[in-house]
């Protein structure tokens, strides 16, 4: 498996598109999201079971995933779906360019996206996915700050891993052009290594109301619905 690597292939150009800046429009609409999610955030420990399965049947949450033996003690597991009225290739596009510096998250762009507005089309130029390409969430991406893109099988599912985690994305198209979308995140929480508080934080009080956010992001884009 190719190791974690920012270098496009020989002979293609790096990507010129940048995120915008946000407008004052966005910093107010930002900030109504995060307001809105904040009893999201409290709660979630408190309904830890019920949140880490938003969305998803039983069946879901018991079916096995792409990623599921990169952690197998995880102690963070989440399964969580959404119907999508769009097909899987319709909703590919959208997933494949997330990441901060790149179309974002298509959730609360204040916290996970430093005030830059996710991206409300598909953006030709970050297209290009292969195994060992970093997807930030940080301001500089690197191997600490990133997931890396592990493999994929266009549309169908895509898996994304880090040091302590592994995020899979299933496709299962239904009837009537529609899809199933089904996201797993297993985390690690290893305490033997600096930080591990925080990541505990982020999981256990932040996770629920950012997927869901996220996945409902996914939506109304593939489906445009429009900001």
């Amino acid at each position: 498996m190719a190791g974690p690597t920012n270098a496009r292939p020989e002979g293609t150009a790096r990507p010129e598109w940048t995120p915008p800046l946000p407008t004052a429009a966005d910093l107010v609409r930002q900030l109504r999201d995060v307001i809105a999610d904040l009893p999201r955030f409290v709660a979630s420990p408190l309904r830890r079971r019920r949140h880490r399965t938003w969305g998803a049947t039983p069946a879901e949450v018991g079916a096995p995933m792409p990623g599921d033996d990169l952690q197998p003690r995880a102690q963070y597991r989440s399964t969580r779906a959404i119907t999508v009225a769009a097909t899987p290739a319709q909703i590919w596009p959208w997933l494949i360019q997330v990441g901060v510096g790149r179309a974002g998250w298509y959730a609360d762009d204040l916290l996970d996206n430093f005030a830059r507005p996710s991206a409300w089309r598909i953006i030709p130029e970050l297209q290009h996915h292969e195994p060992g390409q970093w997807l930030g969430y940080g301001p500089k991406p690197s191997e600490r700050l990133s997931f890396v893109v592990d493999s994929f099988d266009e549309p169908h599912w895509l898996l994304w891993r880090g040091r302590v985690r592994s995020w899979a994305w299933r496709l299962v198209p239904l009837a009537g052009g529609r899809t199933r979308l089904i996201s797993r995140l297993n985390t690690f929480y290893n305490w033997r290594r600096p930080g591990t508080l925080v990541t505990v934080a982020l999981m256990e009080f932040g996770d629920y109301a950012m997927m869901r956010r996220m996945l409902l992001g996914i939506r109304n884009r593939a489906e445009g619905r429009g900001p």
